[in-house]
């Protein structure tokens, strides 16, 4: 836009100098303006092939000949024509490559003095005004146009550079959605496995207890439906938790002591093993995010006991030791070495979940030795 402005004040002030002159008859000078409103006209015609790329192509070499066809014919009816070479010079650097354009601005030129020759036949009046101006114009053109050019390939240079920040701007956001994405879905499968799953498991073998006690024992049936109706309680109380991205609801207004100790008491009730908590913690509350990861590995440690250990007996320990928390799930189960993973996903998730907290999980088992699972993560 900067430019077509120039080229019009250009264009005007030729057109005023033209008609101010009296070295040329009117119809001259008339001719001569007309054939500068007509190179208006054109690069009007051509203005947006030539400002999308066009003037690179044989579209340049088209619109070029036909300025220079125009230019040549005012210069030939009036001579004050040729301010108009400061308008098509610096105007074939803007619309076409560099070398393109320093062969459009010296075509101009050698056009110029050909004209003006042609009309004066005055050889030395040639090598006067007319020589040293073509001179100047294409020094000035060709420095300012090499400037000019070396602005745009930067600014295009710039453009490009920033094209393809902006994509990888986009693709970074894609792929942090994506990881978002993934870790919720992770987040919930193993939110899932340690609530929902794990309580209808429970669920399960205390109806399945109570339906084989059913006709033997009544009471004990009873006792054991009580449970299954407490435990799927618990659980849709979880749901409602985990749809509501809230904290386990064992830690709504409990320490992590408080709900470890109710855990292990009703694996005690749903399972009839001896199963014991010691807690020896101290030290300002534990931040809720830590809580909720001991929480749900001390849960998936007992459901392991449950589904594999085959064991009698189940401690459960939480202690403070130099800085760091450490959870203790001891059975005296068969201990083989692959208890803790028989549920596969089970304790990938327990490592996962840890890991966040900068922790470290130890499974440690021998063949009839019962095995020991160890949380440790760092207090800060």
């Amino acid at each position: 836009m900067v430019w077509e402005i120039y080229y019009v004040v250009i264009a005007v002030a030729t057109a005023a100098l033209v008609l101010g002159s009296t070295n040329r008859p009117v119809p001259a000078r008339a001719g001569a303006v007309a054939t500068i409103a007509v190179a208006l006209v054109w690069y009007a015609a051509w203005r947006r092939v030539l400002s999308g790329g066009g003037g690179a192509t044989w579209r340049g070499y088209a619109y070029f000949a036909g300025a220079t066809g125009l230019f040549a014919a005012g210069v030939a009816m009036a001579n004050g024509v040729s301010l108009l070479l400061a308008m098509l010079c610096p105007q074939a650097y803007v619309i076409r490559p560099r070398r393109r354009a320093f062969i459009a601005v010296m075509t101009v030129n050698v056009s110029y003095l050909a004209v003006v020759f042609a009309v004066s036949r005055d050889l030395v009046a040639l090598f006067e005004a007319p020589l040293w101006v073509a001179m100047m114009t294409v020094v000035v053109s060709v420095v300012c146009g090499t400037w000019f050019s070396h602005v745009s390939d930067q600014n295009d240079d710039r453009a490009e550079l920033i094209r393809a920040l902006e994509a990888s701007r986009a693709e970074v956001a894609r792929l942090s959605h994506e990881d978002g994405v993934n870790a919720e879905r992770q987040r919930l499968a193993a939110d899932i496995h340690d609530t929902i799953a794990q309580g209808l498991s429970s669920v399960l073998m205390l109806m399945q207890a109570a339906e084989a006690d059913l006709e033997q024992s009544p009471g004990k049936a009873r006792r054991h439906l009580a449970l299954a109706m407490d435990t799927a309680r618990d659980n849709l109380t979880e749901a409602r938790a985990l749809v509501g991205a809230l904290t386990p609801a064992a830690l709504d207004d409990s320490s992590l002591a408080q709900a470890l100790r109710r855990l292990v008491d009703r694996f005690r009730s749903e399972t009839g093993l001896h199963a014991e908590f010691a807690a020896d913690v101290n030290g300002p509350p534990l931040p809720k995010a830590l809580e909720v990861v001991l929480l749900r590995t001390a849960q998936e440690s007992l459901t392991n006991v449950r589904k594999h250990a085959r064991a009698n007996a189940v401690v459960v320990r939480l202690e403070h030791h130099d800085g760091s928390l450490v959870l203790e799930t001891q059975d005296d189960g068969c201990g083989r070495a692959t208890t803790a993973e028989s549920g596969g996903y089970g304790l990938a998730t327990m490592r996962s979940r840890v890991e966040q907290m900068s922790g470290t999980v130890t499974v440690s088992s021998e063949p009839g030795s019962g095995t020991l699972v160890r949380v440790e993560v760092p207090v800060r």
